[in-house]
């Protein structure tokens, strides 16, 4: 009989054991799939906010780059802030804008410094009846074409204004002496002028086809023109100071003289001629990830 209690004993033992170690399984389990859980909720946030956190300084850093971009071109007026709001953006007029309104930008560097350049203005220009003034019957001045663009009361007569003094201002000089295409009828029409003021009518005066970037910058360009001339020697002369002196840069690369009867050269020559890409902005996407690529 004690024997048959003592098995009866063990056996309970053993089995409440078996239950308590399965509890505890049951718990340890249940703790490793809840800290599981929370880790990897955890981890989750930390990332997601870390990755709004980066979302948020790269539109930030937007932001003040297309400000200041705006502020140095002289888009809009200055924001009252250091950037714009878009409320700000949104009840800019570019072409209202006057130029009062954005001092020391490119904008009004370019309408009041440059267009008035004395320089530039000494260099002959042609005449036009689009720039002659009605009132005085005269070319337009620099100051008057910029008191017409501060004047003007709509963006139709502002736009008139830019366009007036873009081609009639000293900033016409600009794109002739550095035009922003490869524009081989201009360039030849240019060179015959300066042939035909020389006092002689060219007998060749052709392209020579050949194009290729300079060494200059990735957006300058170079291409070669051909020109032969038989004269005397001081027409030969006034050919060559008259290209030298020419507001568009000519660099004769090749040349070879010859010595004729009757005192007179025959020259033929090879002039490379530049020309510069048009410049426009370059807007970056960037796009971001939880992964950080």
């Amino acid at each position: 009989m004690a024997l048959e209690n003592l098995n009866f004993n063990l056996n309970f033992t053993k089995s409440r054991l078996s239950k308590n170690q399965q509890y505890i399984l049951l718990l340890v389990f249940a703790s490793g799939f809840f800290l599981g859980t929370a880790a990897a909720i955890v981890s989750h946030s930390i990332r997601r906010i870390s990755y709004n956190s980066s979302v948020i300084v790269a539109e930030d850093q937007s932001i003040v780059k297309y400000s200041q971009a705006i502020k140095n071109f002289g888009i809009c007026p200055k924001p009252k802030g250091e950037v714009y709001t878009a409320e700000e953006i949104k009840k800019c007029s570019p072409n209202s804008v006057e130029l009062s309104e954005v001092p020391n930008t490119l904008r009004s560097n370019i309408l009041e410094n440059m267009a008035t350049n004395a320089a530039l203005n000494s260099v002959p220009k042609e005449s036009s009846s689009t720039c002659i003034n009605p009132i005085t019957e005269k070319a337009y001045t620099s100051e008057e074409l910029t008191k017409l663009y501060r004047v003007a009361k709509n963006d139709e007569e502002r736009t008139s204004a830019s366009r007036l003094i873009r081609s009639c201002s000293a900033l016409r000089v600009i794109p002739d002496a550095l035009p922003s295409s490869k524009n081989e009828e201009a360039l030849l029409s240019s060179l015959n002028k300066i042939f035909l003021i020389s006092g002689w009518t060219p007998d060749s005066l052709s392209p020579s086809g050949e194009s290729y970037e300079a060494d200059f910058g990735n957006n300058l360009n170079t291409f070669q023109v051909n020109l032969s001339l038989e004269t005397d020697i001081a027409t030969t002369m006034r050919v060559l100071n008259n290209v030298e002196r020419s507001i568009r840069d000519f660099n004769i690369t090749h040349a070879t003289i010859e010595w004729n009867e009757g005192n007179s050269l025959v020259m033929d020559a090879k002039a490379n001629a530049y020309y510069m890409d048009a410049t426009n902005l370059r807007e970056v996407t960037k796009t971001m990830s939880a992964g950080g690529n």
